[in-house]
């Protein structure tokens, strides 16, 4: 090994913590740590697609080191073939492995699709649980419509049960993400997304914004709870013993930007708040649709 490579390998020896510290400093592995059924159908495709990668990433990456070592300068024993002009073996293995891995990869993403679609509803001997969800700046508003009750930057739900989210935002868009129950779903203005979840462990997860929406995109969070059935009735209980309600002035108070905003309760809730607020984005070629029979959910 000549006296350059040396000296490259003890500063790589020295910078390697500082790396790795980089690295691993930003890590957050909740997605690969899933508390529910979709959540872990989705870890087993990105597991699945990562390996498919991983048979041409590491191949490539050891001949590099095996083509430079073996055809370095100092070595005169290496085979010099000025005429070489194709090898279909090379041409084989080129073409061949990568179109199989796409291959493969495309009859996972199409199955997949179906099979996690989130406007599909979970299939469950219990009863789902209904939230609407209508992202602001910068903070999140639930509406039971069931319960006739409205939280801010908090859901509960019972464990083993179905939560059907309907999503939309009063805002700019925005993307509804709870990392350790399944994958995001956007939420736009003037219009209503599905999500269908579920946690079989109980616990509290944290939910957030994963698409950038304003200075105070970095505290759109809030907590989602797993519960049993008796402390979900007890969590319910709790938000309707608040002296709030949630109505059409409660809302515009509500509705106006704010960062870090706190958990917050209402008793009650006005039954057609989020149609209102996906209206308010409407024009009259829309409202017109709408008079003559079109589905308002449908864009």
């Amino acid at each position: 090994m000549t006296s350059l490579a040396i000296r490259w390998l003890r500063k790589a020896r020295r910078l390697a913590p500082f790396a790795a510290a980089g690295l691993l400093g930003g890590c957050n592995w909740v997605v690969l740590d899933p508390k529910g059924q979709i959540g872990r159908d989705e870890r087993s495709i990105l597991i699945l697609a990562t390996a498919l990668m991983l048979l041409v990433v590491i191949p490539v990456i050891a001949m590099i080191f095996a083509f430079a070592w073996k055809y370095r300068a100092s070595n005169q024993a290496a085979t010099y073939a000025p005429e070489w002009d194709r090898s279909l073996k090379v041409a084989g293995v080129v073409v061949l492995i990568p179109l199989l891995i796409v291959l493969g990869l495309s009859v996972i993403t199409w199955r997949s699709t179906h099979a996690l679609d989130p406007y599909r509803p979970l299939e469950s001997a219990v009863k789902p649980i209904n939230i609407e969800v209508v992202a602001l700046n910068w903070k999140w508003l639930f509406i039971y419509p069931d319960l006739h009750i409205a939280t801010v930057n908090e859901i509960a739900f019972p464990t083993n049960t179905p939560v059907n989210f309907t999503i939309t935002s009063a805002s700019v868009m925005n993307s509804f993400f709870i990392p350790q129950l399944g994958g995001q779903i956007y939420a736009m203005a003037g219009m209503q997304t599905k999500l269908s979840l579920i946690a079989d462990q109980a616990g509290t997860y944290d939910g957030m914004s994963a698409n950038y929406s304003g200075g105070g995109f970095s505290d759109m969070k809030f907590q989602a709870l797993a519960l049993s059935d008796r402390e979900f009735q007890a969590w319910v209980g709790r938000v309707r013993r608040s002296p709030q309600r949630l109505g059409s002035v409660t809302y515009k108070a509500l509705a106006r930007p704010s960062e870090r905003t706190p958990v917050g309760y209402f008793s009650s809730a006005d039954d057609d708040l989020f149609q209102t607020v996906i209206g308010s984005f409407r024009g009259p070629s829309t409202l017109a649709a709408n008079q003559h029979g079109a589905d308002p959910s449908v864009r």
